[in-house]
Parts: structure tokens; sequence; C-alpha cells
């Protein structure tokens, strides 16, 4: 199985203006291929595109490997990209590879196959890193502001869902609900009786049960990418008298979507390749992907779906175009605080509030670094879950701290490391609620190191968080003195902080089992 690799692990190279680059998306059913000259701004226009249906996926579900055929035609489609690049005066190539490739026994062995032919550094992405691209996309196209939205993208092999609050990712699901994977393995790709449409339309709800958990929300909107989506809106259209050339920002309602894909599940193959909107190559699979759509819908209780045309090759221009910008100018200390500041105002923190439990927070660490073998330089890693551990607000309160680690994960805060974020977000996790535990899925990604770090400095966080408990900031200053088993805290006030010290005094159970030392709160004299 290929390794999936963080965006992050890329080394942008700097663009301007003028240059051209390309995004080559290798999917589960098509090779894709995009070129675009940079714009002012964060911008591109395209310049030319093409795509070429390799079905590298044909044989994934059975042999669990990618066939020498579909690998051959795949290279022989990267082979044409790369020339039409070249042609096009294209000064960077970022070639990224989806689920077929992801999933593939031997998928690092056509990754390092391409790069021996061509010299194409083929990047394996993350499923999660896949959705993140197509939110991206979309949040750009449409207007997801103040709206709880959900954006599912459909390929060949897998199905990424978005939710999201404000503008901001709350989760990313990944499922394995492709349409060609679903067409295949339930045997939709020919004419279907209803008895099988319905056992596949059982075993997809368990896989959205499985993977796609309920929302806290239920999304006003579903925007939908990849090829499925186009090719529903494409016969819709036409089925109305239109051409369906045009099928950007189209909508679909689910009883629509319900009565196509029962129409089409009816026909024998030969007779669904000629139905009008449907390119023929996709026909042997269209079932199984708008089963999917259909199901999603029903899952996430949303009626509507817009078809956005982009998508993830979208998201991985957009996101050349601005770490190409930025390469070679880091982001300064206060810049980075400004972004985090801001992006915590966004999503409706009190910023005054939170400024407080940062200053106790960093107070805190200053004095207990030396004593209980803690880095100092870990301060910003400490103030910015402080100020964002409130965050999560913004979807819900019940649960708002496991939604806090969703949306600093994904927010891509300037002059942030991937591994910062997920630092900062599991520090925020666990500001409340239970304790750091190793089958909890963000913790258990860190490194044994790091997760120590998160529990040192989650456990400091809970106390900085319950001495401002009132939001009145009456903490002014403390005092730490650490002995043996015990750490004394000495809170000079304002005027009576004693509301924020019965708080803290609730709160030091994560701080004695880290440390090993007993908590003691006092008033200073």
């Amino acid at each position: 199985m290929a390794e999936p690799a963080a965006s992050s692990t890329i080394s942008p190279t700097p663009v301007a203006v003028g240059d051209r680059i390309a995004a080559i998306d290798i999917g589960s059913n098509s090779v894709r291929v995009v070129v675009a000259e940079v714009l002012e701004g964060d911008g591109y226009r395209v310049v030319d595109e093409e795509r070429e249906n390799t079905r590298l996926a044909a044989s994934l579900s059975e042999t669990g490997r990618l066939s020498p055929t579909a690998m051959d035609a795949t290279l022989a489609a990267l082979g044409s990209f790369a020339t039409m690049a070249s042609g096009q005066g294209v000064k960077r190539v970022r070639a990224i590879a989806t689920s077929a490739v992801r999933d593939a026994a031997n998928g690092q062995e056509f990754c390092q196959r391409v790069y021996e032919s061509l010299g194409l550094k083929v990047e394996v992405i993350s499923a999660r890193e896949e959705a993140r691209l197509a939110f991206m996309s979309v949040a750009r196209a449409f207007d997801v502001a103040g709206r709880e939205v959900a954006i599912a993208d459909i390929g060949g092999g897998s199905t990424e869902i978005v939710l999201a609050s404000s503008g901001m990712i709350d989760q990313c699901y990944a499922t394995r609900l492709g349409a060609v994977r679903v067409s295949e393995d339930h045997g939709l790709c020919g004419a279907v009786n209803e008895e099988q449409l319905r056992e596949a339309s059982d075993a997809v709800d368990r896989q959205l049960r499985r993977h796609a958990k309920k929302p806290s929300f239920e999304p006003e909107m579903l925007y939908g990418t990849g090829g499925t989506f186009t090719a529903m809106a494409s016969m819709l259209i036409g089925k109305n008298g239109g051409d369906g050339s045009n099928v950007w920002g189209y909508r679909a309602g689910r009883v629509e979507i319900l009565h196509l894909l029962t129409d089409l599940s009816q026909l024998p193959l030969e007779k669904r390749k000629k139905v009008s909107g449907l390119n023929p190559q996709r026909a042997d699979i269209i079932v199984g992907g708008l089963l999917v759509i259909e199901r999603i819908m029903s899952h996430l209780k949303v009626n509507t779906v817009q078809v956005h045309t982009r998508g993830v090759r979208d998201g991985v221009l957009l996101t050349m175009v601005r770490d190409g910008r930025s390469q070679g100018k880091p982001v300064p200390p206060e810049a980075r605080r400004d972004a985090v500041e801001l992006f915590a105002k966004s999503c409706g923190v009190d910023l005054t509030h939170a400024r407080q439990v940062a200053r106790i927070a960093a107070r805190l660490l200053e004095q207990l670094a030396e004593p209980l073998g803690l880095d100092p330089a870990d301060r910003e890693l400490m103030e910015t879950a402080a100020i964002l551990s409130n965050v999560g607000y913004l979807i819900n309160f019940d649960k708002h701290h496991k939604h806090s680690y969703q949306l600093i994960l994904n927010s891509e805060l300037s002059g942030f490391e991937r591994r910062e974020l997920q630092l900062v977000a599991n520090i925020a996790r666990y500001h409340r609620g239970s304790h750091p535990k190793k089958k909890h899925e963000g913790y258990a990604e860190l490194g044994e190191e790091d997760r120590e770090r998160v529990a040192q400095l989650a456990a400091i966080l809970r106390l900085a968080l319950a001495l401002d408990r009132t939001h009145q900031q009456q903490v002014a200053d403390l005092a730490c003195a650490v002995s043996e088993g015990r750490v004394e805290i000495a809170v000079s006030s304002r005027e009576n902080a004693e509301g924020d010290l019965w708080a803290a005094r609730r709160k030091v159970d994560l701080f004695e089992k880290v440390f090993r030392r007993q908590v003691v709160f006092a008033e200073a004299g």
C-alpha cells in the first residue's frame, strides 16, 4: 500500500504572475491534467485541460493490486500530459494520486515507475487531504460563510465527505464508496433488479454509519464534486430538453436523483450508454455513483445538492499558487498571533477571556518548566491552544472540545506547519472532557514524545481556563512552588477570585495524574 504524504512534505516552487503551473490528478477511474496561468492575488486562469479514462482501479477490489494493463494505460496518459505541460511552458507540475494508488499493495511500485519513466514525482495524498482540497475549491466558488453545509467528493474508489460551519471544516470523513468500487462490488454495471439495488443500498448505508457519523447539525446544502455529480446534472438537464454542456451550479433534489437512479438501474448497459447527457464510458459505473449520492443525502438529511465542476484539482492549483507566493517568506511571530486571533474571532471566541487564559497558561509554563522538565519554547503552542480552545462553540456547546480539535486541524493557520497544528489541536481537544488516551484517533497519530507534550500542556491549559472561569479577568498574577509531591499555586487577584479558584480546584485531576503531584491553590497574601 502506498503511503499517503501530506502536502506540506512537497517544497513549493516560487511562482509569479504569468507563470504557468499544472495539476495532475491520478484517480481510480480517470487521469486528468489542468494547465493554468497564475494571476494577481491568489487566482489563476485555466489554459488547457485534458483527461483519459484509464480505470486504474479496475481490478483493485478483486486482487488488491493495480493491474499491469491499467498501469500501462495510466503511464501512457501521464506521458502525454507531461509533453503537453512542457509545450505549454509550465514551470511547476504537482501530481497527486488518490484512492486507487493509496489502497493498492503495489501503489508505491507504480509511483516509482512513473518517476523512473517520466521524472514525475507522484504525491499519494490522504483521504483527509483530498477532502480538504475539495472543500477549498467549494469555499472559493460558493458563499458558505455563515452556513452549515456538506461537501461530497465522489471518485472511482472512494468518497470523501466534509461537514463545514461558517466556512470552517468541522469534520472530514473518508469512505470506500467510489463509483467504480460500489458498481463492481454489487453488480450494478448492467441492468439491476430491485433486490440487488436494495442490497447495495443497505451496504452503502452500513459504510456511511460506520465511517461518517451523523453531524451535530443538518446541512442546508450538499455540494458535489467529481464526475458522478457532473454526469447526474448533465442527464437531468438533458431530460428536460437542455444540452447539459454547462452544469456548474446545477441544483437537484433528492427525489429527482432517486427517480434517475431507478430508471438507469433498469436499463441494460448498451441502452444506458445512449442516455442523453451520459458519457458512454461512465455508463457502467453511473448507477453505483448515483446510489452513493442518494444515500449520502439520506444519511445527512439534506434534500438539495449543488454541482461544482472543479473540486480537488482546483484545490491543488489554489494551493500551488498560495504556497508558491509565500515560498521564502517566513511568517513572523506577530503575524502568526494575528492569524490565530483572527481565526478565533471568526469562530465567535470571547477574545478578552481567551487572551487572559493564554497569559495565565504562559505564566504557569514559565514557572513550571524547569522544576517539571518542560520546554519553555512550547509557550507559543500553549498560548495558541489557549486562544483557540473554545472555537468549537461555533458548532455547538456539547462536545465543543472535539469540534475545536477538528476546526484547528483543518484551519491552515498562516505560518503553522501541519505538525504544529496537530499539537495545538490535541492540546485544545483535551482542555475538558476525558483524559488523553491512545485509542483516541488524533492523539494516537502523534509520536510518543508529542503525546507526552500534549498531555502536559493540556493539563496546564485546564488550570488556566479554570482560573478565568468567571470571564472577569480577576487573576492578576500567580506564583508556583514545586516540591517532591506537591505544586503550590498562590494567586494574586484584583478583586474576588474565589469563583475562579473554586473552578481551578475542580480541574486538577489531569495535572495531578500527568505530573504525579498534588496541586494546592491559595490566595496570595
